[in-house]
């Protein structure tokens, strides 16, 4: 496997645990709907939520967050739109990412709750 997909896997690993501590409870990982993927979904009390886990080793060209784009948006809006008609969800739904960077000393960890759409 390529280190940057290791690195996106372990990142996924550390935000469920994240998320797990924080009393979400993830319900998919890696769900897919054609070309479009959420890396997590999770119910944060009676909302849905989309996690985009977004990671970088360095943050010389910017920090993880900044590197979610339009067009990255606009797959993780379809791949939820997809969900909720698979899963028959009519209730509150938010999307929210997880930016983690693995800096030398320690696991840097910040979560951005309603960061698009």
């Amino acid at each position: 496997m390529a280190k940057h997909l290791k690195l996106g896997k372990q990142a996924e690993r550390v935000a469920e645990e994240y998320l797990r501590r924080n009393h979400y409870q993830i319900l998919d990982k890696n769900y897919r709907a054609g070309k479009a993927e959420v890396d997590i979904i999770a119910l944060d009390k009676q909302t849905l939520v989309f996690i985009e886990v977004k990671s970088l080793k360095k943050t010389q060209f910017g920090y993880p967050e900044e590197h979610i784009n339009t067009h990255k948006t606009n797959m993780l809006s379809q791949a939820a739109n997809q969900y909720q008609i698979d899963h028959n969800w009519e209730k509150e739904i938010r999307f929210d990412t997880i930016s983690i960077t693995f800096l030398p000393q320690a696991i840097k960890l910040e979560h951005f709750e309603d960061a698009f759409l």
